[in-house]
């Protein structure tokens, strides 16, 4: 694996690239619509003042939970917006199937049409908002977000998000040949502690080196803490689609991490990486982590490549 030098910097400013502007120029709306670059900078805004006010006060201590709020509100505006697009597609289909050629039934259809580009269109608006916040937050803090339930589309700002389930399911539809989920999925699962410039370092790496080798790669990781974020930035920064296998400690209690190993084997990755205690000489006296340490056992069990990943050597 090559050196190293750190991707996750602030990025300068983005240009629109008038697609979205197209989009609602062609609504037909007397309205105007805001701009591609105004949804941005008022993501970048709201994010900078949130971040502004509760820096060096006590809700410092709550900027987490407050961070992620403002971002997944748009999160679930785009969801909620969607839905009702979608309903409106319905209506179309419907309305099509029975079309009379009467004028009413002309009229409702030009409504639910209507209904359902307007829809697409507030829901990428919401999306940029949501991404540009998403993208400040991570800049000022080092924190990333990442959508508690469903996938996310990506924009020109961040990479796909989709939740390990939908990958599975995609996978098996492509082995029966109704569908392709796109490249090689590379697992990656790492110690909360390994969290070290050290540490992201050789995670960097190990990530660079699997995307030299497959250019289309999906990144599946469980999005813990520590070195699996910092897998998740380099995702997000790379814009390399990424696949969460979350654990679910409501259902699956201590076994929640190894199950969520299942669901990443599930997934059939090309390679399995691990990082099972910090490459740090300061920290080597931890002990290693027992998750990726069974993702790297499962992989041989299960004939798949396991790459470990390991201190440079002196």
């Amino acid at each position: 694996m090559t050196g190293f030098s750190h991707p996750f910097t602030a990025s300068a400013s983005h240009k629109s690239d008038s697609a979205f502007d197209d989009l609602t120029a062609s609504l037909g709306d007397p309205r105007s619509h805001p701009t591609e670059e105004a949804l941005v900078q008022l993501g970048r805004v709201l994010m900078t003042e949130l971040v502004d006010v509760i820096s060096d006060t006590a809700l410092e201590d709550y900027r987490i939970v407050l961070g992620e709020a403002l971002i997944g509100a748009f999160h679930s505006a785009a969801g909620r917006i969607e839905r009702e697009a979608d309903r409106a597609r319905d209506a179309m289909r419907s309305l099509d199937r029975d079309f009379d050629g009467s004028e009413a039934a002309d009229t409702e259809l030009q409504e639910a049409t209507a209904k359902a580009r307007t829809g697409d269109v507030a829901t990428q608006a919401c999306e940029r908002i949501r991404d540009a916040a998403a993208e400040t937050w991570t800049v000022a803090t080092g924190e990333v977000w990442t959508a508690w339930r469903g996938s996310r589309r990506g924009t020109h700002l961040t990479a796909a998000q989709l939740e390990a389930k939908q990958a599975i399911r995609a996978i098996r539809r492509r082995r029966a040949g109704e569908a392709d989920p796109g490249g090689p999925v590379i697992a990656f699962r790492g110690a909360p502690m390994a969290d070290s410039a050290e540490d992201a370092g050789r995670i960097f790496d190990a990530l660079n080196w699997a995307r030299q080798q497959w250019p289309d790669m999906a990144l599946a990781t469980t999005g813990a803490k520590g070195s699996e974020k910092l897998a998740i930035k380099w995702a997000q920064q790379k814009g390399v689609t990424l696949i969460l296998a979350r654990a679910d400690f409501d259902t699956h209690g201590k076994a929640a991490p190894f199950r969520a190993n299942d669901e990443l084997i599930a997934l059939e990755p090309t390679v399995c990486l691990t990082l099972v205690h910090s490459v740090d000489r300061e920290r080597a006296d931890q002990r290693p982590f027992g998750p990726a340490l069974n993702l790297g056992q499962k992989a041989l069990e299960n004939g798949l490549r396991h790459v470990a990943i390991k201190a440079r050597a002196a």
